[in-house]
């Protein structure tokens, strides 16, 4: 099934600059995917950032539909927009319990990774006054960034916390993406010696990369995030076992040909010369296509490479379609060009923008046209 409007590949109507799919179907087949590797054990779903971008509430409704019954938001916010698509998974605020949102978390059955010291006092009084309620232990092993020291430990009330109902117990990796990373076996070490004061509780340690690094970081709970959306979890080994969910297709709105010498776009970056074809977009860094991608990036017309050329403005991009037009391809204005496909992934534009995947996703714009297909979202 197809949400939205249906557009032929070639053209699109001139309401929005361009179309953004989501195919739900590869999608859950990424989940099931990474489910498979919890061998047996349970597969969450982070989708924090509107679902990396692409829309937490089909996102999550699908997920939900194959069988994932945990998910992570970032935000108590992103948490009450799932939970009201949602009403039974449960659901895990990363960033934890801000001063005076106790209250907010019960009515909304929310659970709070708790990140500090002073965040599990205060879910333990909520917790004496109110009755226990889901929670999430954070302890940093090695990233340096949100968690309890594990020398906090000895001054939190351990007792309390065991008696929550469905404590997890949690730490994230540092550089799962790189496997042999030495810090990896040092942070799955320290796990394992700060699981131990929580046996009943369920240990969950591997994003993404860390479901591929090997089972000694799956433990009870997996807890992937990029991968699902296609990203490459395992980006040292080449090749990428996701499969793609995003297709980013921007409409040509005029095409030139070039009469003489000439400079394209804000500063002069690129040149021109008679007879070059040139093709504008209606897309830009307003649009999540980083400015980094100025004179590097690579698009497709019908499955031809055409290169970036000139700077990436707000709303516009420019790219040469000589070849292209020199071998028989009709670019006209509505005519879509792929900016992100199966064969130049999400992972691909972000070499392009030397940066990473995750930045592309959670960039994109919503001026785009947004279907979802292969799957119902409802």
């Amino acid at each position: 099934m197809t949400k939205g409007a249906d557009r032929p590949n070639g053209t699109c109507g001139g309401e929005t600059g361009g179309i953004l799919t989501i195919d739900l179907d590869a999608l859950a087949a990424n989940w099931r995917l990474l489910r498979n590797r919890m061998e047996g054990n349970p597969c969450a779903a982070v989708v924090k950032a509107n679902g990396y971008g692409v829309g937490v509430v089909p996102v999550a409704r699908r997920l939900a539909a194959e069988g994932c019954e945990t998910f992570f938001v970032a935000h108590i916010e992103e948490g009450v927009t799932l939970r009201q698509a949602l009403p039974g998974p449960e659901i895990f605020v990363l960033n934890g319990l801000s001063p005076g949102s106790a209250p907010s978390y019960r009515a909304h059955q929310l659970a709070p990774c708790l990140n500090d010291i002073g965040q599990v006092r205060a879910w333990l009084d909520h917790c004496a006054d109110a009755g226990p309620t889901a929670a999430a232990l954070h302890v940093d092993t090695g990233m340096t960034r949100l968690g309890l020291d594990p020398h906090d430990l000895e001054t939190i009330d351990l007792d309390g916390l065991r008696a929550l109902p469905d404590l997890i117990v949690m730490s994230h990796l540092a550089c799962a993406d790189e496997p042999d990373h030495p810090l990896n076996e040092r942070q799955r070490g320290a796990f394992e010696d700060l699981r131990m004061a929580f046996p009943a509780a369920r240990a969950s340690l591997a994003n993404s990369s860390g479901l591929f690094i090997g089972d000694g970081y799956r433990f009870d709970l997996g807890r992937p995030g990029v991968a699902l959306y296609g990203g490459n979890p395992t980006p040292t080994r080449g090749h990428n076992p996701m499969r793609p969910v995003v297709r980013l297709q921007a409409r040509v709105l005029q095409v030139r040909e070039i009469q003489d010498n000439c400079s394209i776009g804000y500063g002069a970056t690129a040149d021109a010369f008679p007879g070059t074809r040139i093709a504008t977009l209606a897309a830009g860094y307003a649009d999540g296509y980083l400015r980094a991608i100025s004179n590097r990036g690579t698009v497709y017309v019908d499955g031809h490479a055409c290169p970036v050329v000139g700077r990436v403005s707000m709303d516009l991009l420019t790219i040469d379609v000589t070849k292209a037009a020199a071998d028989g391809i009709a670019i006209t204005p509505g005519t879509l060009v792929d900016l992100i496909n199966k064969d130049h992934t999400v992972d691909d534009v972000a070499a392009d923008a030397d940066t990473i995947g995750y930045e592309v996703l959670t960039s994109l714009g919503n001026r785009f046209h947004r279907q979802y297909v292969g799957g119902s979202g409802e």
